[in-house]
């Protein structure tokens, strides 16, 4: 099974709902990391209750911020639009989803976001399979 490795500067938010997402609806298709060049403290609160709310799903029981280093090697980079020079991670294929990060916005904001999140999820799945 492919190993996809979601990949944000931060690893608290954006990268974070991909792990999680990817979890939840393609679990049976890749296995799901994330991580970033440097970490915070906790999840994106924002996140937490979003995902929670929608999904059922708490970040925080299952989840950390943490460094690529800690990653298993990674068959697929995917990074989240970092607005820098994202994180380099060897890998078989990449792609940038060119995502902005939601924190500090409306939750109108993160649920577009997420849903986005969510559709490329269920694309790479697809794309997987085949």
């Amino acid at each position: 099974m492919k190993k996809v490795g979601f990949i944000c500067v931060h690893n608290s938010c954006r990268s974070q709902i991909a792990e999680a997402l990817g979890k939840h609806f393609a679990s049976d298709v890749f296995e799901s990391y994330s991580a970033g060049t440097e970490t915070k403290p906790q999840i994106n609160q924002d996140a937490v209750r979003l995902m929670k709310e929608r999904y059922g799903i708490d970040m925080e029981e299952t989840q950390h911020s943490k460094l690529i280093d800690e990653l298993p090697p990674i068959d697929i980079v995917v990074t989240m639009g970092c607005n820098v020079v994202c994180p380099y991670l060897p890998s078989e294929e990449k792609e940038d989803w060119g995502l902005d990060d939601p924190t500090g916005k409306s939750d109108e904001e993160f649920i577009a976001v997420i849903n986005t999140i969510e559709e490329k999820i269920k694309d790479l799945a697809q794309r997987l399979k085949k």
